[in-house]
């Protein structure tokens, strides 16, 4: 019992303060809790090793992972209730080269309306889902992408038919057909794919494009029709064209069904968190497809610093995110 009140305890000030990641790291003789926020990776509190590894074993039979298993990677997934509200987690675990575990648990959050510091950045978005295409967002991890392709398909998905395929499902929407990938059932990113084109959606959301395969699938589907979300790993609004290419897209099938490219981080204003995002698009877009070394963003450094003229980030925060 005290172990399932130690992980309640965590879990509650977890989802309080909108912790993305909770990390359970073997340091010698201790295990250590450290909570990632928008500030970064931040430490909590810290275990005997034999009381942290009761916490991890907590967590992985919970979540139907062999908790037998101390090297091997795996996964798993559990849900939690706070204040009524379910939350859903998903576990990794993974032994070290001394066969101690660590363990980051996941939490993903509702899809709440995000706070944006601009809202004209999110209408524009969706004025250019009109047109259909392929609409590419990029940023790290946990900068709000999902949230933000959600919002707006939810919006234009009224009477129409809305599909997802994410590893993993990060945002439970009813009115979606949502799948996830299973890459031990032999589920990937390119067979879901191709079943997805044949329940014929009218808006399709790509978790992550991260292979030549998806990629090529993702521009195919853009190309006959669809409206079509995705995310790529890409350090800038521009690079993520090059991202593109990288994939082995042509730069005349771009050309043809990229509508937009987008980059956004969430940081700080105000005791709040507020989402920033810089969008190419147009001729913008098109002049920077034709170039073979392209800049990095369109309006970033200059709604930076408009942000911080007007007192919506601090000092701090301009110095930490003016470069993305």
């Amino acid at each position: 019992m005290k172990t399932k009140k130690i992980i309640n305890e965590l879990l509650v000030s977890a989802v309080a303060n909108k912790v993305s990641d909770i990390f359970f790291f073997p340091k010698r003789e201790e295990t250590v809790v450290e909570f990632r926020t928008i500030r970064g990776v931040e430490r909590q509190k810290s275990f005997p090793i034999n009381e942290g590894q009761e916490i991890i074993n907590f967590f992985k039979y919970s979540a139907q992972m062999d908790i037998a298993e101390h090297r091997r990677p795996q996964v798993g997934a559990m849900t939690f209730t706070a204040d009524e509200q379910e939350y859903y987690l998903r576990l990794s675990s993974l032994g070290d080269f001394s066969d101690q575990e660590s363990l980051v648990v996941r939490i993903i959050y509702g899809i709440d309306h995000s706070q944006y510091f601009m809202d004209e950045q999110l209408e524009k978005i969706k004025s250019l889902a009109l047109r259909r295409g392929l609409i590419i967002t990029s940023g790290p991890t946990g900068s709000g992408k999902t949230t933000t392709m959600y919002e707006v398909a939810k919006e234009m998905g009224e009477n129409k038919v809305v599909m997802t395929i994410e590893d993993p499902v990060e945002v439970h929407e009813a009115t979606f057909l949502q799948s996830q990938v299973n890459n031990e059932a032999g589920i990937d990113y390119q067979s879901l794919l191709k079943a997805a084109l044949r329940h014929r959606p009218d808006i399709l959301i790509i978790g992550e494009i991260r292979d030549a395969g998806t990629a090529r699938l993702a521009v195919d589907a853009a190309l006959s029709g669809h409206l079509v979300f995705a995310t790529v790993h890409a350090k800038s609004t521009l690079q993520t064209v090059s991202r593109l290419e990288g994939l082995g897209i042509r730069k005349d099938e771009l050309a043809n069904c990229l509508t937009a490219v987008s980059y956004q981080r969430l940081m700080p204003s105000h005791e709040q968190t507020k989402c920033l995002i810089d969008i190419a698009s147009g001729e913008v877009l098109k002049e920077a497809m034709e170039q073979e070394i392209r800049g990095e963003f369109i309006d970033w450094q200059k709604n930076m610093h408009l942000l911080q003229k007007g007192g919506e980030i601090s000092d701090e925060v301009y110095w930490q995110f003016q470069q993305g």
